[in-house]
């Protein structure tokens, strides 16, 4: 390993490694070039400075740089794409949302380390870029609200009454500054047969109800849960809610005729130019200012196009107000007038529950999406109980209620949003908007907003997975195409718990298909006779037992040794159905008595399990400790606890516990 050091001083390092620790004021940088491994970067702070407690205790190394110029900096490769990649301590290149979703190995370089540890280092994003940023997003979100509205049945106000008060609470108690919530398409497609039959009312009642469960899951902290959702689920459910999000957008253009229909398309694309020429790296560099977002300037810029400009060129434009009238009041305190009765609760239990289900999964799933591009690691309960009580907040102040939107919170973290400021800022501009604001906002071109948001569907979408189809295994090709798929037809919450299980099975399948057995000639030293050994490799679990008795059949079918042991040191019992397997194999090989059996490297509550072959178990020290996936009796957790204790001390004879002496008596004594 190479190190690079410059500076005079001594300094204290602190490694980081792939997640950085927040507040540390970078003021030199040690470049460490490994092989064969990730780069690391180490952010170096003077040795004098005080450290809080929590950064006290990562790992430390001193290094003393060595007698240099006063101005000597690190030189090589590593310096030179650090200049490459154009990084510096208070401006970095943020990496593309792309990459990180689709997983590209290629992510974690030299020059997105430096960059990662420079925009984690440095100090916090200016106010006005973050105010800016959730202006941008609350413009996103007026036409979303009020489509999602017309799916519900419910009035448009009720809407944004929703996204304001949704987006309000999330930024302040939520985990992830970065995530935005509002009123999401994915609850109001589940309320729109409960608006249908019973009312509004109702709806009010649901939404109230599903924050208390949202309320009870974060306090049991289920949102860990959330990590059995494998990577290839995240990319399909990423890819799936563009087509929707793409589709959306496109429903704008249906019932539109010749002016109309051509001035919509140009104003579109005007937008999405707009866009990708002030969001490039280029504009960046030399004339466009990082603070202000590219999608709140094309949004501007077109909306002064279509009214200032040329207004009798643009005459046909569809705007905000042609959709649905914005002003209204603030939103007012509102217990929901239904029947307090057991037949309310039945009518609205089951949507509210799905309503709390689809609204976390998309919620957690956009917080992870979320860290990996601001490179922070975000509790997931608390962002869980942040959602629950802004649902019970729209429950009783007469709103739709929500979940997170993964297209606002991306539009939000490309335009810089790192902050609550932005989050809040979103959720304040959409009630000045309803309520001072609504003879502005009427009059932006839908087709602004429609651009904006088909830019955030090409961003996005993760378009590599086709290539990658052909390269990666067919299980998680599928899983990646049955999500998507599921996703655009039903929901989100089908989707995601159809890939958890398909992944699941294609787990298990390949899983069940790695299990072995060895058979290996060993000569007891007590009478000189020959020991089949079968030594078993892999996973014994509920798949894998057809497997496991197969290849045991196979080496016992013919076997001539007059003592057999069954060698589990290479595998691993998981659950009942590898117990009772093994109790099979173990009465199979005896052939009435006629051979012996042995079972060897067993843990202490798969022998306490073993209904047949518990006494077969032979004792060592070094036997491995894990518990099975089993029903155990208070019995069999009384020996187990017993038998866990034993294994700590010593095989001297005068401290055996009487089940330890049986074994051993077992274990040594002369075979006939």
């Amino acid at each position: 390993m190479k190190t690079e050091v410059f500076g005079r001083d001594e300094v204290t390092c602190t490694l980081v490694a792939h997640r950085w620790l927040p507040g540390v004021r970078l003021q030199w940088l040690l470049f460490v070039r490994a092989h064969a491994m990730p780069t690391h970067v180490l952010a170096c702070r003077p040795a004098l400075a005080a450290a809080p407690a929590r950064r006290a205790r990562a790992t430390r190394a001193r290094v003393v740089a060595s007698a240099a110029p006063p101005r000597a900096r690190p030189s090589g490769s590593a310096f030179r794409s650090h200049r490459r990649a154009g990084t510096s301590l208070g401006r970095t290149e943020t990496p593309g949302w792309r990459k990180l979703v689709a997983g590209s190995p290629r992510a974690v370089s030299a020059s997105a380390a430096t960059s990662e540890v420079a925009d984690a280092t440095a100090a916090p994003p200016p106010i006005l870029g973050q105010i800016l940023a959730g202006i941008t997003v609350s413009l996103a979100m007026v036409p979303e609200s009020l489509a999602f509205t017309f799916v519900a049945g419910v009035s448009p106000i009720c809407g944004l009454h929703a996204a304001a008060l949704m987006g309000l609470t999330t930024a302040v108690l939520g985990a992830q500054p970065g995530v935005i919530s509002g009123a999401a398409g994915a609850t109001a497609v589940v309320f729109a047969p409960l608006v249908a039959s019973h009312g509004p009312e109702y709806l009010f009642a649901a939404v109230l109800m599903a924050g208390f469960i949202q309320l009870a899951c974060g306090a049991a902290r289920l949102g860990k849960l959330i990590r059995l959702v494998p990577n290839t689920c995240m990319i399909g459910f990423v890819n799936g809610l563009a087509v929707v999000i793409g589709g959306a957008q496109l429903a704008s253009f249906r019932n539109l005729e010749g002016a109309a229909l051509y001035t919509q398309v140009a104003l579109t694309a005007i937008t999405a130019l707009l866009i990708k020429v002030l969001g490039s790296k280029r504009a960046a560099e030399t004339f466009w200012p990082r603070q202000i977002p590219a999608p709140l300037a094309a949004i501007v810029l077109v909306t002064v196009l279509a009214n200032v400009v040329a207004p009798g060129a643009f005459a046909a434009a569809k705007t905000v107000g042609d959709v649905a009238a914005v002003s209204g009041a603030l939103p007012a305190f509102h217990l929901p007038s239904v029947p307090v009765n057991l037949h309310t609760l039945t009518v609205i239990a089951p949507f509210a529950a799905s309503v709390a289900a689809v609204g976390l999964i998309e919620t957690l799933l956009t917080q992870q999406l979320v860290d990996e591009t601001t490179l922070a690691r975000t509790s997931t309960h608390k962002e869980v109980v942040a959602q629950g009580v802004g649902n019970v907040v729209c429950g009783v102040f007469a709103s739709m209620g929500g979940c997170a939107m993964i297209g606002q919170s991306v539009i939000n973290v490309q335009a810089g949003g790192r902050t609550r400021v932005a989050g809040i800022t979103c959720g304040l501009a959409i009630l000045a908007y309803v309520t001072f604001g609504a003879a502005v906002i009427e009059r932006v071109p839908i087709a602004a907003l429609v651009g904006t948001m088909l830019c955030l569907v090409v961003d996005i979408f993760d378009w590599s997975s086709f290539s990658r189809a052909s390269k990666i295994p067919k299980t998680d090709a599928a899983v990646i195409a049955l999500v998507t798929i599921v996703t655009v037809l039903t929901n989100l919450a089908v989707a995601v718990f159809a890939g958890v299980v398909v992944s699941a099975l294609g787990f298990a399948w390949k899983s069940a298909k790695r299990v072995e057995a060895e058979r290996v000639v060993e000569r007891d030293q007590l009478d000189l006779a020959d020991v089949a050994v079968y030594a078993l490799r892999g996973p014994l679990f509920f798949g894998s037992t057809r497997a496991f008795a197969d290849a045991v059949d196979a080496l016992a079918s013919d076997e001539s040794a007059k003592r057999v042991v069954l060698d589990f040191t290479s595998a691993k019992v998981w659950d009942s159905s590898a117990l009772v397997a093994v109790d099979d194999a173990a009465s199979k090989i005896k052939r009435g008595g006629a051979v012996s059996v042995t079972l060897r490297g067993l843990s202490p509550d798969c022998a306490t399990l073993l209904e047949k072959a518990g006494d077969l178990v032979e004792v060592r020290l070094d036997d491995p400790t894990y518990p099975v996936a089993a029903d155990y009796s208070d019995a069999n957790l009384r020996v187990a606890s017993v038998i866990k204790k034993s294994f700590a001390l010593s095989m001297d004879r005068e401290r055996l516990a009487p089940w330890q002496e049986e074994a051993l008596k077992r274990q040594t004594a002369k075979r006939e």
